[in-house]
């Protein structure tokens, strides 16, 4: 008996797409199948792979299979050609009138899997195909269909179970357009897993089925490099760049390849001999970028400047050129050629938060607190994510501070605080706290920010805001440190004079005003006469 055999087409899938193809292939001469699936199905229930038990405790017995009478031979062809005819009604009616007439004879039951199939009967499909499983076990039709319903379902694990057997039982039977479906549907579930091993056994099976096929030749590589495998995935991305040198991907991957393995002047020479090989100014844009990181990461900020301008030049449309390059302008507080990049990444991609994030927080180092709170206002509008909704809401708030506007600051800082806890987000807090007064609040924030980072000038500040609250202990206690660590600190010594005045202690005070107006602090000059 020759089964229909229906098979997932086939995806081409870089490493980190989870997507799969759901359209159905006529691959034999007994049914036809051509329907294309949608994207979306009804809740399944949980199909599972059906088992016959433990071999060291069960013996298995064959399955019966009752042959198809002439009759019913006919009626499988009218129900084939009623299912090719798209009138699925029809052929339902005719598949299930032989499921009854011979249950024991697999083809019924897979021709009404695929109807039911095709009328978004998934539960009814799975059905049928554990029947045809049971009376059919070695073949791999029917396990692979199952993935293929339970990768539609969303059941993962159990769509990887599947495409396993399936890939197991496919040797010898599967033609090679087959044998590349299923390792195609296997290998995105691993992908999807991040099983690097196992996927690159299997894409490692696809290269010995296709050996001409660059894709799955770059796919193995990326694979065995993402495992831990960077060394032995050497051999096949230069025979990938020496089959197509011009190829940008086989290219970075290289570079990340040397660069794992702590070599990245190799990996930057490996970059700059593929720029020239490569056709267009996007893949040229891709490899100069790759190499402003690279050099981003041994410390020369001022030749990964160079190469991310570089890559804005090759690719005069790409934002995300013009970003890094802001980036890096700003790592080396060049605020005047950050604020130009920003301004022309936002330009190409006026939607992008983060853009108009980053936009927002160079100007906010130059002091153009108006401009740094509108675009932090509009980054707002634009859906950011949540680290970029923090840092539009830090921005807002600092330049609301500086403009005055305590009680939209601390909403503002607020907010940012309770998304993306941070040091800087907590300092600014406490002025904005201290500024409308409210030193309890000021003392609570800036503790926090001694917590997260305890520099001297949030210590300094949490200094200030204790002896504003009277808690002059622990004022005098924090200022002390500062002292003791860095004694030219002149407001940290006026302060302790502050201190030690509000509890009567005179002697002392003036012992630490002097050594404050010595250091040129001025007010210090005045609390002593």
């Amino acid at each position: 008996m020759t089964y229909t055999r229906t098979v997932l087409l086939g995806l081409t899938l870089a490493l980190g797409s989870q997507g799969v193809a759901q359209t159905m292939l006529e691959t034999a001469t007994t049914i036809g199948v051509q329907n294309t699936l949608q994207t979306t199905s009804p809740a399944l229930p949980k199909v599972t792979v059906p088992t016959t038990g433990s071999a060291a405790t069960t013996t298995v017995t064959p399955p019966v299979v009752t042959p198809l009478t002439a009759d019913q031979i006919t009626l499988l062809a009218q129900a084939r050609a009623a299912y090719q005819a798209n009138r699925l009604p029809e052929a339902r009616r005719l598949y299930e009138q032989l499921v009854t007439q011979n249950y024991t004879n697999p083809a019924p039951h897979f021709g009404l899997a695929l109807t039911l199939f095709a009328q978004r009967d998934d539960k009814g499909a799975a059905f049928e195909l554990q029947q045809f499983v049971a009376l059919a076990p070695d073949r791999y039709e029917g396990p692979y269909n199952l993935g293929v319903i339970a990768s539609r379902g969303g059941q993962h694990d159990d769509a990887l179970k599947f495409y396993t057997q399936a890939a197991t039982l496919m040797s010898g039977q599967a033609a090679p357009d087959e044998q590349r479906q299923v390792l195609e549907a296997l290998a995105a579930e691993q992908t999807r897993k991040a099983d690097f091993t196992a996927l690159s056994a299997t894409l490692g099976s696809l290269n010995t089925l296709v050996p001409q096929d660059l894709d799955v030749q770059y796919r193995l590589a990326q694979a065995r490099t993402l495992s831990g495998q960077g060394a032995a995935a050497l051999p096949g991305v230069y025979a990938l760049l020496q089959a197509d040198p011009a190829r940008a991907d086989a290219a970075l991957l290289l570079a990340d390849i040397y660069v794992a393995q702590g070599l990245p002047d190799r990996a930057l020479r490996e970059l700059d001999a593929a720029t020239p090989r490569v056709k267009t100014g996007e893949d040229r844009a891709a490899l100069l970028l790759r190499k402003a990181t690279i050099l981003t990461q041994t410390g020369d900020t001022r030749a990964a400047v160079f190469a991310a301008q570089a890559a804005t030049r090759e690719d005069p449309k790409n934002a995300a050129a013009f970003a890094r390059e802001g980036e890096l302008r700003t790592l080396r507080n060049d605020r005047p050629g950050a604020l130009t990049a920003y301004l022309n990444a936002v330009k190409l991609e006026p939607q992008s938060a983060p853009y108009r994030a980053a936009l927002a927080g160079v100007r906010l180092t130059m002091g153009q607190n108006a401009q740094a709170q509108a675009d932090a206002a509009r980054a707002l509008t634009l859906r950011p994510d949540d680290a970029t909704l923090a840092r539009a809401l830090f921005v807002q708030g600092v330049a609301a501070y500086r403009l005055g506007q305590y009680a939209q600051a601390r909403a503002a800082l607020t907010s940012s605080q309770n998304r993306a806890p941070s040091a800087d987000t907590a300092l600014w807090l406490g002025l904005t706290a201290y500024a409308a007064k409210d030193y309890p609040a000021a003392a609570s924030a800036l503790a926090d920010s001694v917590k997260l980072d305890p520099t001297p000038t949030a210590r300094l500040n949490l200094g200030s805001a204790l002896l504003a609250n009277a808690r002059y202990a622990e004022a005098e206690a924090v200022l002390r440190g500062l002292v003791s660590e860095n004694p030219k600190n002149a407001e940290a010594w006026f302060l302790l004079g502050l201190t030690q005045r509000a509890q009567a202690r005179e002697t002392d005070a003036r012992t630490s005003l002097k050594t404050a107006a010595a250091l040129g602090n001025a007010r210090a000059q005045e609390a002593l006469k």
